[in-house]
């Protein structure tokens, strides 16, 4: 896992993983959540891989266009 830069300093996301075809998301609680193709759209695991690399806006993406459609909640 990756650590999120979090630029904005308010952010819930801690750290990320990115796949081919996924992206997982660590938020500050520590839960884990993967997102995939499948489960979310192509167009918007890129665009977190996106915010993810650049350590802004992810969360807010997350709560505004993908936020029940994860593939899975990882333990």
């Amino acid at each position: 896992m990756h650590t999120y830069k979090n630029e904005a300093e308010n952010s819930g996301v801690s750290a990320y993983e990115i796949g081919t075809d996924f992206i997982i998301i660590e938020f500050e609680d520590t839960n884990r959540y993967l997102y995939t193709y499948q489960s979310t759209g192509k167009e918007h695991i890129e665009q977190m891989k996106i915010l993810a690399i650049t350590g802004q806006g992810l969360a807010t993406y997350i709560n505004q266009h993908v936020r029940e459609h994860y593939a899975e909640k990882l333990t």
